[in-house]
């Protein structure tokens, strides 16, 4: 009896001070958060830098998606805990000690997943971030700002549009296409050094044809410090979904940094279709802010685009259309949710919001 009450106590004792630890982690991350200079100082431009270089060392190699496989065993999991409890319930099974301990073991979970992302890359949506860093100065977009934008991004995809149109096919190629992002950043790296790349780690989701029905294009995985591509959505928005993640993997965690550090990448690039891309995207990024200002405008300048540039964007439709479903809808709204707990109040907004700094970078240096 005296080995087995000693065994206990010190089950006990290991099982107390794991919930210290864990919650003084979880204030300490808190804490930390709160002094955005001091996350981009010793976290987004320090530890992170090396920890995720780790992380796409560690998985990179791999030709498959990890994380991929790593949330298909979660889910997995979660479904077989659901079934065992309510199994449980219906056998009238459960007592108090049974839901206090489903309880604290839900909590403990909660604190080590929070901990962990945190730890791992959650900490970048506190960092003072990319605006910043670019001295970019942001503020209300006036209208003729917006207007000057939007007509030099409808040139850009009408005289990128017959090449683009021409050369898609090579898209399809999972290589060409992730070669392609790769080279962008390296292009850019040249001219600033913040947004080197070592160490790669782009993959195709496995879960991109579910990821249609979602209404994703591509992830970012922050606990195998992967990005993933769905490469089953029209082609042409592709590459601007690759330099976005790899934004995501440079430690640029909210949605208009990633669209930014992937505009700044798809921009320099020599590769036309990578071009298209981003400023197809931003052309439909800026349309809803130019729709407020001037709806009259944006009817005008939208005719103004070429044949081949307005049958994406039908094509595109259509395929949102297809694949509209009431699930999305829901998904839709828990991800609006997540975006708004990690520091971006408009939710799915705030992808749009790179036209903000888009329109700041135009009014420092006239070009975009």
């Amino acid at each position: 009896m005296a080995i087995g009450n000693f065994v206990i106590f010190n089950l006990m004792k290991k099982r107390r001070f794991s919930w210290i630890l864990l919650l003084l982690l979880a204030l300490s991350i808190k804490l930390f958060s709160l002094f955005p200079d001091a996350v981009e100082k010793y976290y987004s431009q320090g530890l992170y830098v090396g920890l995720s270089r780790f992380w796409r060392i560690l998985f990179g190699w791999a030709p498959f998606s990890v994380g991929d496989l790593l949330y298909g065993t979660l889910i997995i999991w979660i479904l077989i805990t659901v079934i065992r409890v309510i199994k449980k319930i219906r056998k009238k099974q459960t007592d108090r000690s049974y839901w206090k301990n489903l309880l604290a073991n839900s909590i403990r979970l909660a604190l080590v997943v929070y901990v962990t992302f945190n730890l791992f890359w959650g900490l970048n949506y506190n960092r003072k971030g990319i605006a910043w860093q670019l001295e970019l100065e942001t503020g209300p977009m006036e209208k003729q700002d917006l207007v000057a934008v939007m007509l030099l991004l409808r040139d850009k995809v009408n005289s990128l549009d017959t090449v683009a149109h021409q050369r898609r096919g090579a898209i399809d190629s999972k290589r060409y296409l992730f070669d392609g992002a790769v080279t962008a950043y390296k292009q850019l790296a040249i001219s600033d050094k913040r947004f080197a790349y070592p160490s790669v780690s782009l993959k195709p989701s496995l879960f991109s044809y579910l990821g249609n029905y979602l209404g994703y294009t591509g992830y970012y995985n922050p606990f195998t410090g992967e990005a993933q591509v769905n490469t089953t959505v029209p082609l042409f928005i592709q590459p601007f979904t690759s330099c976005h993640e790899i934004g995501h993997q440079l430690g640029y965690a909210k949605e208009n940094e990633a669209n930014f550090a992937g505009y700044l990448a798809a921009s320099v690039s020599t590769d036309t279709l990578f071009q298209y891309s981003v400023y197809f995207d931003l052309y439909s990024y800026g349309r809803p802010y130019l729709y407020y200002q001037d709806s009259m405008l944006l009817k005008k300048l939208d005719s103004s685009l070429n044949k081949g540039v307005r049958n994406d964007f039908r094509e595109l439709k259509k395929f949102a259309e297809k694949h509209a479903n009431p699930i999305e809808v829901v998904i839709d709204k828990l991800y609006g949710q997540y975006l708004k707990a990690n520091e971006q109040p408009d939710g799915k907004v705030t992808y749009g919001k790179v036209m903000v700094w888009l329109v700041a970078r135009y009014k420092k240096n006239l070009k975009i």
